[in-house]
């Protein structure tokens, strides 16, 4: 079992791409931290508009959380709309989900104009649930109320989800979404960028973040970076902004990749057409990939130390085995032959926040992404922009800090 992200390690290490180090004195229009699918996505998008971009990417990009990621594309948040509804008010919660849905969609036709080559595909998701006869009352109301309020998905009946998906259930909420490979994603966008004017650093953590008057100031070790904006991309929050650091919290994830199914266990499971994602608390997510495996993570809780966690990622990896196993038994046979951990940053309400902040002038922020798939990187891309270039659409605020402080 190799302890490494599927993705990444899947990909040809001779095809990784090497940007330089941030050197001497820069001046730009915005420079972005982070060099995730988040920041190539708002790199690719700024620079098509035309705007003058550096990427700052601490490691390398794509490398970090990213490659870490299920890959989804999915037009829904991993979240309850009810809940959303009851917290935020029904006219806030369906701008939000229908802008996430359109967001999605938009991805899907951009990525293709960018030329990016992410083994795009559809991948349906699933929310199912089998914790009793009161968890599954709770999603047909989870499923009532996003019907009445015109956000889509379809009720599957008990006879349907059981070929859908091979589990026997009360029944399950379907909604349209695609599966990507997120790191081939990553990189395309910032090949994109680049292609349009972008200049992209790898290996250059930032130091420092002052914001003046008339401008914004980004330090690294051997760079300085000087910027009408500074777009934080990261997941993380640098230590500038640790003032925000309260209102994320970190929820670190294990995921596992099983070795090719054999022909008779995938009779076994199911169409494997579509994701699936239960109500177990903490939840389990399943995603079929193209060469016959299972991508399957769970097991959220508080982050460990790191010597810590590199000794429980083989006890963690072997029991979300078992759970998986639960749902599917043909597949007790199969071993894992990837494991990893990745951690997210969970907002107050649980949903992305995207935006700027009263607090910290000439700063647009897109945090609290990374459970809700794909679709949220160019959401932020596309709020982003407009919020930078001055032109905010109605509903735009409803995304920032104003809906969750």
């Amino acid at each position: 079992m190799r302890p490494v992200p599927y993705f990444l390690d899947t990909f040809p290490t001779s095809r990784r791409p090497d940007y330089p180090r941030a050197a001497k004195e820069i001046e730009t229009q915005v420079v972005i931290v982070g060099g995730g699918l988040t920041g190539c996505a708002c790199a690719a998008a700024f620079a098509a508009a035309d705007v003058r971009v550096v990427v700052l990417e601490a490691n390398r990009v794509g490398a970090g959380e990213t490659s870490r990621s299920a890959g989804l594309l999915r037009q829904d948040f991993d979240a309850s709309f009810q809940e959303s509804a009851a917290l935020h008010g029904m006219g806030t919660a369906r701008h939000i989900w229908q802008g996430l849905r359109r967001a999605s969609l938009d991805f899907a036709a951009a990525a293709r104009r960018f030329g990016v080559r992410a083994g795009l595909a559809p991948q349906d998701a699933v929310y199912v649930t089998r914790d009793g006869n009161d968890a599954g009352r709770r999603l047909q109301r989870e499923y009532q109320a996003r019907r009445e309020a015109g956000v889509e998905s379809t009720w599957l009946s008990e006879r349907t989800l059981l070929a859908e998906t091979g589990l026997a259930g009360a029944g399950g909420i379907r909604t349209k979404g695609d599966a990507l490979d997120p790191y081939r994603m990553c990189l395309g966008l910032a090949k994109a960028a680049a292609d349009r004017g972008a200049s992209v650093y790898e290996r250059s953590p930032v130091r420092k973040i002052r914001a003046g008057r008339k401008s914004v100031r980004v330090e690294t070790v051997a760079a300085s970076v000087t910027a009408e904006a500074v777009v934080i991309a990261s997941g993380a929050l640098p230590d500038d902004l640790r003032a925000l650091r309260r209102h994320f919290r970190p929820r670190q994830s294990c995921f596992v990749v099983t070795g090719t199914l054999p022909a008779a266990v995938r009779r076994q499971v199911g169409s494997r057409r579509s994701a699936i994602r239960d109500t177990h608390d903490p939840p389990h997510l399943l995603r079929w990939l193209p060469d016959d495996r299972v991508l399957f993570s769970g097991a959220a809780q508080p982050p460990s130390p790191m010597p810590q966690r590199n000794r429980q990622l083989v006890p963690r990896a072997n029991e979300l085995m078992y759970e998986l196993t639960t749902l599917f038994p043909a597949i007790s046979g199969v071993p894992p032959e990837w494991a990893w951990e990745a951690i997210d940053y969970c907002s107050p309400d649980g949903l992305p926040v995207v935006g700027p902040h009263r607090n910290f002038p000439r700063h647009l922020f897109a945090l609290g992404q990374g459970r809700h798939g794909a679709g949220v990187a160019w959401l932020a891309a596309r709020l982003l922009l407009r919020a930078y270039l001055g032109e905010p659409v109605k509903g735009d605020d409803l995304y920032g800090f104003a809906r969750v402080l």
